[in-house]
């Protein structure tokens, strides 16, 4: 079997969402093969570490196996291993709780009810 095109490995693993997608991370080097920043027409080959930038996230994921087309979430460890590290997810549940917490400028103080909610969500009462 011929080896799929990067961007092609990336959206069959469930990496991203559309195929468009994943070009558009290959064309703006959020997709690196080794140290190497990748096309989306490049060959993915078994062995390869590939390291994708997705949103906050940095995921780092080892090439297994070569899907014919797009793959189910149950079928994703015989395609790939993913090695990013448990920080790196803790990071991106931070960053998405700073996005819940943060104000728009101009909206003023927080007021009794905004601080019995935030209270709430982070269990002080």
């Amino acid at each position: 079997m011929d080896d799929p095109r990067l961007d092609k490995w990336l959206w069959s693993v469930r990496v991203f969402k559309t195929r468009p997608l994943a070009t558009a991370a290959c064309r703006a080097d959020k997709v690196l093969i080794g140290d190497l920043a990748a096309k989306p027409g490049r060959d993915v080959h078994i062995g390869e570490t590939i390291t994708v930038r997705v949103g906050v996230i940095t995921r780092t994921l080892k090439v297994v196996g070569l899907p014919r087309s797009r793959v189910g979430a149950k079928q994703l460890p015989g395609f790939m291993t993913d090695l990013t590290p448990a920080a790196e997810y803790e990071r991106a549940k931070q960053a998405g709780l700073e996005h819940l917490l943060a104000r728009r400028r101009g909206e003023g103080r927080p007021t009794k009810k905004d601080r019995r909610e935030m209270g709430r969500l982070f269990g002080f009462e």
